[in-house]
This record gives C-alpha cells, sequence and structure tokens, in this order.
C-alpha cells in the first residue's frame, strides 16, 4: 500500500503545448482527481500579469505562482497540469513527450504561426521542459504521447502512481535521430 494515501502528492503534468496535457487532465478529473490548471490559476488569481507581446503567451511570476499553489494543498493526489507546472514545488514530475514532427502538425491544426510553431518544436527536440524538470525535481518520467491513445497516457500516469516506473525513465525518449533527419 502506498504511504500517499494518507499525504497530500503533488504531481505535475509538462511538456511542449500539444503533447496532451488538456486531454490527459479531463481523464483524471473523471477519475475523481483534483486537477488544477497551473494557467487558468494563475489568470484567475492575478498571477499572470500580462501577455508577452512577442510570444503571445502569458507572463507569470512562478515563484508566486508555486507559492500561492502551495496555499492550496489538501490531503490526496492533486495534478498541477500546465507547461509551468515542472517549475512548481511536486513531489514527482511527469513530462508529456511528442515526436517534433507529429508535435508540428497538432499545432499546424491549431492555426498557430510558423514562427510559434518552430519555437514550440525545437523546444520539444531540445528536450528543454525535461532539462528543466531535471533541475527542479528528483522524481522526474516522461510518456511519449505520439502513439499513445488518451487512455494508455492515462495508464502510463497510473503505472507511475502504483509504481512501476523503468519504462518511463528519463533517458526513454530520443528525438536525436529525428532531428538529424531534418538536415
Amino acid at each position: 500500500m502506498s504511504l500517499w494515501l494518507f499525504r497530500t502528492v503533488i504531481v505535475a503534468i509538462s511538456g511542449t503545448p500539444g503533447t496532451g496535457k488538456s486531454t490527459l487532465a479531463e481523464a483524471l478529473r473523471r477519475k475523481g482527481y483534483r486537477v488544477i490548471d497551473v494557467g487558468d490559476f494563475a489568470r484567475e488569481r492575478g498571477i499572470a500579469k500580462g501577455r508577452d507581446p512577442k510570444r503571445k503567451s502569458l507572463e507569470v511570476d512562478v515563484d508566486e505562482l508555486d507559492t500561492a499553489l502551495i496555499g492550496e494543498q489538501r490531503s490526496g493526489t492533486v495534478f498541477h497540469i500546465g507547461h509551468l507546472s515542472h517549475l512548481l514545488t511536486t513531489d514527482l514530475t511527469i513530462v508529456l513527450r511528442c515526436n517534433p514532427t507529429v508535435l508540428r502538425k497538432r499545432l499546424k491544426k491549431r492555426k498557430w504561426s510558423d514562427r510559434k510553431i518552430r519555437e514550440n518544436v525545437e523546444a520539444e527536440a531540445c528536450d528543454v521542459i525535461l532539462i528543466e524538470a531535471l533541475e527542479r525535481s528528483n522524481e522526474v518520467f516522461e510518456i511519449d504521447t505520439t502513439d499513445r491513445s488518451a487512455k494508455e497516457v492515462e495508464t502510463a500516469v497510473d503505472d507511475i502512481l502504483a509504481g512501476k516506473r523503468e519504462k518511463y525513465a528519463v533517458g526513454n525518449i530520443d528525438w536525436s535521430m529525428e532531428v538529424l533527419s531534418w538536415y
């Protein structure tokens, strides 16, 4: 039996835009978990200080966001979901990953600008969020969502929470050959 049943456990679900965070959040909510979208939380609490005009993204004071979220904790497992969640105080971090070529297609469907698509595909290809997560947390796992259904990603999260973590260990996902094929 997990000790996690008796205390609050904060799990960050992060990843480049388009890797499946919102879809996973809905599945976790349906299972009865407390899920906090960190972007929505920042806007609701006035922690989002505006928009970066160049990148068209929210400007958030991560330390202020972290402090506010810590004040919201209750017992049980709580998921902090969003592309900033890996920068917050958590017990473990799960980074959702997607093959950069597939990610490009997903972001094009959203009608994102070529510049914003390139920025995010390059971030995914270079493991930016994964590296940031490793700098902040001792417990980091990654799930490749490229060819997984929403249910399969949900099952992978369940596996990680249940201690079945080896196949989700950092280093199992490598986009280097994908990136090299671009040249």
